[in-house]
């Protein structure tokens, strides 16, 4: 019984003895003697982080905190290297990472860390795993922070966030979303451009009387937060006169952090997957893929073959939801106003942008034709689309053109005015050209919600857009029909609105509709901070 006990013990030993020099000094994996260690444990005055934290006055101090020990909940670094696998790099390497799981487990921390660091990183652009680490990771990061740690360390003068992780994959989650002045990760070796998978071992270490001042350290001011011992043998450490020490189970405990506490609003995300990628989720979206796509030619198959009267029914029963609302009847004194020939022009309906599929689904709602307008949407996103779809060129009078031409026979029309998807209960701003070309508009509040894969992407490939809609377990949808307003057109000397006022008022009113936040943002602000550039589709 023994021997089985000390084989995870025995291999995790060899392992380390081949790939991890053995060390006498003190250094950052906290590869120290046991009586080194002993004495720096002894140095520090050690406190529980939140009974002290609550107690002491915070808003002078400098802290230095590990952010897996001290901000995150979960103790496990596995989801995010898979994210990094899955997004950065493809689902064979995901399903490599996965396989490699059990050995991850049983070869120890520090080893584990680095089989992690070469699955994810071996190979990969340096480039696109900065795209990553500023579109994927602080939407997966955020979500696991507790509010807590996060309260702690907020209240400080100065914030110096220290992880195990790659930099790479921290920086901007703690810097840009969490304002915290300094962030410091794990480095990894390159060539040309290209990661080799390898951590740097020899990382220089700036010196704290650099960022902080002598007298700051020298002070009283500098205190500390981690977890474990080995965070404790860190170099800056040493600077720290006070640790506040956390627990895994103190951690498990604390609440998530809510949204209207995030220092700076996330409104951008990219990346496919919905869920953070823990073990037993990765180990069902594997098994999930295979079937998924049979299913995409199933619920394909009907929208482009059969009458849209009896589709909705089908994709409901292959897990497609759809609900509809209808504003109540009124009676409304535009029709009146209308002259004949005018009523039999079609009607824009007004969206904000989920996805791709608001034409195929507001077809549904209506039960008759619609039109989509859309900007620079790519050929086999055409070809594959139920409903018809015509692309517009972001040149206005060009564009006015092709709408006004569209309505006078008949057709009607859906836009949105957006320019581009956003996922979180933001609206960016609209513009205002739907506001000039029709004479009433019928505003449509939209929103979809996915429960393994997001069927819209900044810095992927947009042709799988669809592919990851309809592979979706439980892809749904909801289509409120909001009061029809009148254009700038029926308006009588436009009754002192401007086209931007009308689009400003649309807009107001889907995102009331919604519950949603109305920003100035536009398309280009969202493929600037995602992908860098300007969001064109050639």
């Amino acid at each position: 019984m023994d021997a089985y006990t000390s084989l995870p013990r025995n291999i995790s030993y060899i392992l380390s003895s081949i790939i991890i020099p053995k060390r006498n000094k003190l250094n950052r994996q906290g590869n120290v003697p046991r009586k080194q260690s002993k004495m720096i444990h002894d140095k520090y005055q050690r406190h529980a982080f939140l009974v002290c934290s609550q107690r002491d006055h915070l808003s002078d101090k400098a802290i230095i905190f590990n952010v897996e020990e001290a901000l995150l909940k979960s103790s496990s670094l596995f989801p995010y290297f898979m994210l990094v696998a899955f997004e950065a790099g493809n689902p064979l390497r995901a399903l490599i990472l996965l396989a490699l799981y059990p050995l991850i487990c049983i070869a120890g921390k520090d080893m584990g860390l680095k089989i992690m660091v070469m699955v994810c990183f071996f190979g990969l652009k340096k480039e696109s795993c900065y795209k990553m680490g500023r579109a994927v990771m602080p939407k997966a990061l955020l979500d696991d922070v507790g509010v807590e740690g996060f309260d702690v360390v907020n209240k400080c003068k100065r914030k110096i966030g220290v992880s195990n992780m790659p930099k790479v994959m921290v920086e901007s989650f703690l810097k840009d979303y969490l304002e915290i002045d300094l962030a410091f990760g794990r480095e990894i070796k390159d060539f040309h451009g290209y990661y080799i998978g390898l951590l740097e071992e020899n990382e220089d270490v700036i010196h704290l009387e650099k960022i902080l001042g002598e007298e700051e350290v020298s002070s009283s001011n500098v205190i500390g937060a981690c977890g474990s011992s080995d965070s404790l043998t860190h170099p800056w450490f040493s600077n720290c006169k006070k640790m506040y020490i956390t627990s895994v189970g103190e951690r498990k405990q604390w609440q998530t952090l809510p949204r209207d506490k995030y220092p700076k609003s996330l409104i951008f995300h990219d990346g496919r997957l919905v869920s953070k990628p823990t073990p037993k989720m990765s180990i069902a979206l594997f098994m999930w893929l295979p079937f998924s796509l049979f299913l995409v030619i199933m619920r394909l198959l009907p929208c482009i073959t059969l009458p849209f009267k009896i589709v909705r029914p089908i994709l409901a029963f292959l897990g497609m939801r759809l609900i509809v609302s209808e504003p109540k009847p009124s009676n409304p004194s535009s029709p009146r106003s209308e002259k004949p020939h005018k009523r039999r022009r079609g009607i824009l309906y007004v969206c904000n942008h989920r996805t791709l599929c608001e034409p195929v689904y507001l077809k549904l709602a209506l039960e008759k034709d619609v039109v989509g307008l859309s900007y620079g949407v790519s050929k086999i996103i055409n070809f594959l689309s139920p409903s018809v779809t015509v692309t517009l060129s972001r040149k206005r009078e060009e564009d006015a053109m092709i709408i006004r031409k569209f309505l006078d026979q008949g057709h009607n029309l859906s836009i949105c005015p957006e320019g581009t998807t956003c996922r979180e209960p933001y609206l960016l701003r609209f513009s205002p050209l739907f506001a000039e070309v029709s004479d009433y508009l019928v505003p449509v509040a939209i929103n979809s919600c996915f429960t393994m894969f997001y069927g819209n992407t900044a810095a992927g490939f947009k042709f799988l857009d669809p592919v990851y809609f309809l592979m979706d377990p439980h892809p749904s949808y909801t289509v409120r029909l909001l009061e029809k307003v009148r254009g700038l057109p029926a308006r009588r000397d436009h009754d002192g609105m401007s086209k931007f006022d009308l689009a400003n008022q649309v807009q107001r009113e889907i995102a009331e509709a919604l519950g949603f936040e109305c920003t100035r943002l536009t398309r280009k602000d969202k493929y600037f901070i995602l992908a860098g550039n300007d969001g064109t589709v050639k």
